[in-house]
């Protein structure tokens, strides 16, 4: 059950077609949250003429009002995909490692809505990188851009 900021209900289904680098945090968004979304922007652009088969998603765990200053920087030079999700929800789709939070990850889906990986806290931005070019190169023959 995905709704967007302003309480519209949004398919699952609209998400399909890309690959996903999604992050989970509440609407207040911390310092590790606020590291993930530089994180996922950096990701894809160092993506080059790949960064097409890509789309970020910030999914917020809660009810709150995220920081008009968050969603500011963001959406600056580039798009993503803002949306509410309640956290049972996710927890049945994305599983973080034993001993952590849904928040302490960075997800990668797959084009079909499966989640392939999660990287481990506070991922390193290189390592990342190799394994969205190693998911990328794999699928290169199925997966073709834009949704």
């Amino acid at each position: 059950p995905l709704t967007d900021l302003q309480g519209a209900s949004v398919k699952a289904d609209s998400l399909k077609g890309q690959w996903l680098v999604v992050v989970v945090s509440a609407a207040a968004c911390d310092a590790r949250c606020e590291k993930y979304l530089w994180l996922q922007r950096q990701l894809r652009e160092t993506l080059g003429r790949e960064k097409e088969r890509v789309d970020k998603v910030w999914l917020i765990a809660d009810d709150a009002a995220p920081r008009t200053a968050t969603l500011d920087a963001i959406r600056t030079n580039t798009e993503i995909t803002v949306l509410r999700a309640p956290k049972a929800a996710l927890s049945a789709w994305l599983v973080p490692a034993a001993g952590h939070a849904l928040e302490d990850h960075v997800y990668i889906v797959d084009p079909l809505g499966n989640w392939m990986m999660r990287e481990p806290v506070d991922p390193e931005p290189a390592k990342l990188k190799r394994d969205m070019d190693k998911l990328l190169r794999g699928s290169a023959g199925w997966d073709k851009p834009g949704r």
